[in-house]
C-alpha cells in the first residue's frame, strides 16, 4: 500500500457539515471521503484538459477539412451535372 501523509485542511463550517452528513449517510469516514473528493476532481480536471486539447485540435484542422469538404462538394456537383446530362439525353 502506498505511503501516506497526514494533512491538516480548514473548511466552513457549513460544509463540514454537509460532508459530515454525507458521511454518516455512506457510512463511511471523513478521510475516506476527502481521498475520493481529491480523486474526482482530479479526474475531471483530467477529462477537461483532454477536451480542450481535443477541441483546439479541431479549431486546428478546420481549415483543412473546410478544403476537403468543398473538394468533395465539387465532385458531387460534377458528378450530378453529368447525371442530369445524361438522363436529358435518354428523355429526348
Amino acid at each position: 500500500m502506498a505511503q501516506k501523509k497526514r494533512i491538516m485542511v480548514y473548511v466552513p463550517d457549513a460544509l463540514l457539515e454537509e460532508v459530515d452528513y454525507i458521511v454518516k449517510l455512506e457510512k463511511r469516514n471523513r478521510s475516506e471521503f476527502i481521498r475520493e473528493a481529491m480523486k474526482a476532481y482530479l479526474r475531471e480536471r483530467k477529462r477537461m484538459e483532454m477536451r480542450e486539447y481535443m477541441k483546439n485540435g479541431y479549431k486546428d484542422m478546420a481549415p483543412i477539412n473546410l478544403i476537403y469538404a468543398e473538394m468533395g462538394m465539387d465532385v458531387d456537383f460534377s458528378c450530378l451535372k453529368k447525371y442530369e446530362e445524361e438522363l436529358a439525353a435518354e428523355c429526348e
